[in-house]
């Protein structure tokens, strides 16, 4: 007599396909490095659109995977799982998400709080600003000084006026540094002197 059926799976994230789009628009190769078998690997690459899939990976050899990828692009690996552990090392970004495995954060390079995948993009976005606001600034402060210096040590221009000619590189990479990103000085302004929640301030109280 049949008596029911008890089956185990992994769910995809609701926004996993959208995520792998805008990837792909990007200009961003994806694939999937799994240790499952071949049969759910190629069903969750069907429902999010990645074409390149590796399946029955162990841990080990998903970090050489990781490395011969290195050797024609700079890859970034996403992963919360144990056995992801030595690829995020070995990647040239490795992203874990804090409900993932602790060993999974310890060896990743970012730590994503959100459990949406689509935060993957809200990290890349994030550095992408950073890295052209510090390229930026670095070469703002060469021409400060690169003009400025020289021009002090031939006598061109009095100490006074170099005084001032450093206020304003300061002030303009201060305010090249906020530009388009203004909110998030002005917010952490606001949080100044404010106290942090604790855990007894926000638990209820045993019965």
């Amino acid at each position: 007599m049949f008596l029911g059926l008890l089956a185990l799976g992994d769910a995809l994230r609701p926004d996993a396909a959208e995520t792998v789009r805008r990837l792909h628009v990007l200009g961003i190769r994806t694939s999937l490095v799994t240790g499952d078998n071949e049969q759910a690997a190629k069903y969750f690459a069907r429902a999010t659109g990645i074409e390149d899939v590796h399946a029955r990976v162990l841990p080990a050899e998903k970090a050489a995977l990781i490395r011969k990828l290195q050797e024609t692009a700079r890859v970034a690996m996403v992963g919360d799982g144990i056995n992801d552990a030595p690829a995020l090392m070995q990647a040239d970004v490795g992203i874990a998400f804090g409900s993932g495995a602790d060993i999974a954060i310890e060896s990743a390079d970012v730590i994503i709080l959100s459990k949406q995948l689509g935060a993957v993009l809200v990290a890349y976005e994030i550095s992408r600003n950073s890295y052209r606001k510090m390229v930026q600034n670095v070469s703002l402060a060469f021409l400060f000084n690169g003009l400025g210096i020289p021009a002090a040590a031939t006598g061109l221009v009095y100490p006074i006026w170099g005084m001032v000619a450093m206020a304003a590189s300061v002030t303009t990479i201060f305010i090249n540094s906020l530009w388009g990103r203004g909110s998030y000085f002005f917010q952490a302004i606001k949080t100044v002197g404010q106290q942090t929640p604790q855990i007894s301030d926000v638990a209820p109280a045993p019965a």
